[in-house]
């Protein structure tokens, strides 16, 4: 089993104490910082071999050793059962998912940069080969796609599905003070629209934002993740960028409506994100993820009601949510879902139904690089948003970590979607390589641009 990367001390530490599996690998551009990965996670120096080659790395794990590496093609043909790309790293991530599949391993994918451009491509390139490519429990992706799976295996009637934003708006009703993320600062304009009462959602939803323009309103990693969901259960966006409302969780079943319903949403089967909203001393919605209901049945929507299930204003729409969100700690259950049982946390139908496009927010002149970056991974001067997914070409809008690190041939305007026609690709590139095969995969033919 490998960790690379990224939450790869989370998954190591977790391998290591869960009974049914084990951590002897490790890759990271450093190999020192695997290394230490595996001392923190309290494996003795004297056990852990550092190895370059595929013949150091035999010979550790003939003698039962732990092993750091630098590069996964040094550990690929080790006979361990399941990869975990987390490196975070579009080229590197898509290099190390070919290797894996190619050598018969099952991967689990952390990197949603990765999963965003080529996720379907991979799942079909792995069961090619009779093996499995799964996302991970405990990241958010995989919890609303078994959320939704789970509604509908109950017959329940989806009307919208989504997750809550990384970072809580925690306001504090006497001093009009909002604190998110470390940044704190009074909102005087909120206070007037704490309480949703029986005004139109669009204007308080509206008049939250305005209140709230200080503080970021959408992350490219949202978006990212809930196309990854989009693409395995076919919930699409209403918008592009998403409604992505500041909200109470008693609120969101009232805004993930349809509009008939007092709602937001133009139809059902929607996928969105929230900002959760609460005061200091109610409970987070800790990242987790939901989906709203119709409420068909209204006398035991009332029953439910009663037991304390949040059902929206008109009683036409029900909210069931998991409040949690709780990263690599619960890895272990997708990774030996892959390894024993060959079941992949995408699903059946994981296909390429949505893009997460690169789009300027900023003119943007020709040798301009995109340079990635930050704890959201994004772009400077670049936004995201999820159109309905096309083959690569010379004019299609370039999928956002497909431009990630790119320079522009060309400059491109504010507000224009950045093309593939637009950026510098290397020759050799896995990213570029495995999304071609994608598009021939579900569209039948691979543009060259």
């Amino acid at each position: 089993m490998i960790g690379t990367g990224g939450f790869g001390q989370t998954f190591i530490t977790q391998a290591i104490r869960a009974p049914l599996l084990a951590a002897r690998v490790a890759v990271d551009v450093d190999a020192e910082t695997a290394a230490k990965a595996f001392a923190n996670a309290g494996i003795a120096r004297r056990e852990i071999r550092i190895c370059r080659t595929t013949a150091e790395a035999a010979r550790a794990w003939a003698d039962g050793e732990t092993i750091a590496a630098s590069d996964f093609a040094a550990v690929a043909e080790l006979p361990f059962d399941v990869a975990v790309e987390a490196t975070g790293r579009p080229e590197a991530g898509a290099r190390h998912c070919r290797l894996a599949i190619a050598a018969g391993k099952h991967v689990a994918m952390v990197s949603k940069e990765v999963d965003s451009v080529v996720g379907p491509g991979l799942a079909r390139m792995a069961a090619d080969r009779g093996c499995v490519v799964t996302c991970v429990d405990g990241d958010q992706p995989s919890l609303l796609i078994n959320l939704v799976s789970w509604a509908e295996v109950l017959g329940l009637d989806i009307v919208a599905a989504g997750k809550a934003s990384e970072y809580d708006f925690v306001f504090d009703p006497p001093s009009g003070r909002i604190d998110s993320n470390g940044c704190a600062r009074e909102v005087p304009g909120l206070t007037p629209y704490w309480d949703l009462g029986d005004r139109d959602a669009t204007d308080v939803v509206s008049a939250r934002a305005a209140a709230l323009a200080a503080f970021p309103q959408r992350a490219v990693p949202d978006l990212c993740e809930l196309g990854i969901v989009a693409n395995a259960t076919g919930v699409m966006p209403d918008r592009p960028d998403f409604h992505a409302p500041v909200a109470r969780p008693i609120e969101v079943p009232t805004f993930f409506a349809e509009r008939g319903d007092g709602g937001l949403l133009g139809g059902g089967r929607r996928i969105d994100v929230f900002h959760c909203l609460r005061r200091p001393d109610e409970a987070s919605f800790a990242g987790g993820v939901f989906v709203v209901v119709r409420c068909n049945d209204r006398p035991s929507w009332d029953v439910l009601q009663q037991k304390g299930h949040v059902v929206s204003r008109t009683g036409a729409t029900a909210m069931l949510y998991l409040p949690r969100h709780i990263l690599g700690l619960e890895a272990a259950t997708s990774v030996l879902d892959a390894a024993i049982h060959r079941v992949s946390g995408y699903g059946a139908d994981y296909r390429s139904r949505v893009d997460l496009v690169a789009v300027a927010t900023a003119d943007l002149p020709a040798g301009t690089r995109l340079g990635m970056g930050g704890h959201h991974h994004d772009i400077a001067n670049v936004t995201a948003e999820l159109r309905p997914a096309c083959p690569l070409g010379s004019t299609a809008p370039s999928p956002f970590y497909l431009a990630a690190d790119r320079r522009l041939t060309r400059g491109v305007s504010k507000g224009e979607a950045i093309t593939q026609g637009d950026i510098e690709t290397e020759s050799g590139s896995h990213l570029m390589a495995v999304r071609r095969f994608q598009d021939a995969a579900f569209f039948g033919t691979a543009v060259d641009g």
